[in-house]
Order: C-alpha cells, then structure tokens, then sequence
C-alpha cells in the first residue's frame, strides 16, 4: 500500500470519528455523500453501489449493505459474509476484483449498514479475509485496530492475538448493529412518537421489546417492537403498565390507587384504557400474539409491597 492511499484512508477514519463524535453512530446518507477533503479532492463514502472505490484510490474504500438490501448479507459465527456484485456472469466485475485485491493488499476499509433509508451505522476498520467464487461471498472481520502490510509483524502468536480480537469485535459490532437496526426501524415505523403519550423528541424515545431480545420469540424485528418514550419503556419493563393484545394500555390497580405528583397522575394513571398509536403499516403491527405472552406476565406481576 503506497502513502498516499494510506492517508486518504486514515482521513476518511479520521471523518467518520469527527461524525461520530458530533451526532452519535448513527449518520446520515447526505453526510455520508458529502464525504470530506483529501488535499483539496472532495473524497464521498457512498455510492449507489454497494462496493464503493472513490477515484482518488485504486482500491474499494467502503462496502454498504443498504436498508432492505436485495444481497443476503448477514453476520454469523463472528464474521460478516457480504455478497459480490452481481451474479456468477459478473465475478471479474472491476468492483469483486477490486475486492480481492482489498484483501491481498491487506487494506482497511470502512463497513456501512443500512438502518433504515437515509440512516446508516459506520464500523471500521474492516478487513476482506475471504473470497469466495463459488458461493459468490466474501468474507469480512471487523477490527479495533487500524493495521497496514507494513506494520504487521509476521509472527504465529500475533496472528492467533489478531484473529481473536477481530472475532471479538465482529461479535460486538453485529449486537451494535441489531440494536441500532431494531430501535431504527420501530420508531420510524411509529413515525418518531411515543406510541402512548405521542411524545416526538427522538432522544427521549427507545424500541421495547415486546418479548424480551434474550428469549427465543425476541427476535429484533418491527413486530415485536413498541416506540415509547424512556418512562413508560421503564413502567412496561417494569411491569407498571401492560398492553393488551387489542393495543390497549392497563396500569397495575396499585399504581392507580397510589396518590402523588403530577408525574404519576397524567404520565402514568391517565395512560390507563389509552389506545396505542399503531404503525400504518400492517405488517409493523405489534404481534398479538407476542403481546399475549407478555400481558399475562403483567397481570401476575406483583403489586408494590
């Protein structure tokens, strides 16, 4: 890897930390196109194809997968298996071989993932490990370190240390990713509001699991997702309130009996018989079933002592 293609990487890094940094990891596509200056060369870090090479390189500098992408790309056993372009007709396209050479070349690039449209999640570096084409995937591992061919020391023990932390780190990043996904696309599908009180400042609100992520019917889809604000995720969390499978909200009878401030009275009681404000979108309907399961836990949840 000459200097050159070095700096403008470590720029382009350098870019999506300063993003980051300003408005948290989850960026904007306009921000994204934008891009940033590489000695006076505007340098974008997304096209309308999903491996993308700048011209200032020679190389790919970013693989996308995009918001409901035709490619199956998935993370699985701690690696991320991302698909060429193309079927088996376009293997020798400029963009697969520009990715094997990525990995010959042992270059970082930057991995970005589709939220929702417009949204995206930034991790990097990445690396290309694998090539394969008969299954047309290649294989990729997310690292915490930035390393070059020439700061590699060819030794055994740092090759096990290396493949390890990049395990470890495609591990974390495909959690971040789920999360980030899940809370992306509830809330969107609830149009950015408090599906109880309707509350709209996007920093208050979070995506409840109906059935929790940690069970076998949790799965980080639309569905089993709810948008609330931060108290009444807590209150359904915390079994102070229930949904109905009909998106009718109960509060426990002990917390209605309670008397206190104002937060209690119209945060809480007054939710009590409110119609949840339910996505358009009939396949992003809270499951009824799910919601079965998780009402009959309210209603054996224990009142306050």
């Amino acid at each position: 890897m000459d200097h050159h293609d070095r700096a403008v990487r470590q720029s382009a890094f350098e870019f999506l930390q300063r993003l980051s940094d300003q408005y948290g990891e989850v960026l904007r596509r306009d921000e994204l196109q934008a891009g940033f200056l590489f000695d006076g060369v505007r340098v974008p870090l997304l096209s309308p194809t999903g491996i993308f090479k700048p011209r200032i390189l020679n190389l790919p500098l970013t693989i996308t997968t995009a918001p409901n992408a035709p490619y199956p790309d998935r993370f699985r056993d701690g690696l991320l298996y991302y698909r060429y372009r193309g079927t088996r007709q376009d293997i020798h396209h400029r963009d697969n071989t520009g990715m094997k050479n990525a990995r010959t070349a042992g270059v970082p690039l930057i991995y970005l993932h589709g939220l929702v449209p417009g949204k995206y999640v930034a991790a990097w570096p990445v690396y290309v490990v694998d090539c394969n084409d008969q299954t047309l995937i290649f294989t990729i591992e997310v690292d915490k370190e930035v390393t070059y061919p020439e700061n590699r020391v060819e030794d055994v023990r740092n090759d096990i240390e290396r493949e390890i932390r990049r395990r470890y780190a495609t591990v974390e990043t495909t959690i971040r990713l789920h999360q980030r996904t899940f809370r992306e696309r509830v809330v969107s599908a609830y149009n950015q509001q408090c599906a109880m009180c309707r509350l709209r400042h996007q920093e208050l609100l979070d995506a409840a699991h109906i059935v929790p992520d940690a069970e076998d019917a949790g799965e980080p889809i639309v569905n089993n997702g709810i948008a609330l604000c931060k108290i009444h995720h807590a209150a359904f969390d915390q079994g102070i309130l229930g949904i109905r499978p009909d998106y009718v909200v109960q509060i426990r009878q002990d917390v209605l009996n309670e008397t206190d401030g104002p937060m209690l009275k119209y945060g809480l009681q007054e939710m009590h018989e409110v119609q949840l404000t339910v996505p358009t979108n009939r396949n992003a309907l809270p499951d009824p079933k799910r919601l079965q399961v998780r009402y009959e836990r309210f209603l054996a949840y224990p009142a306050a002592p």
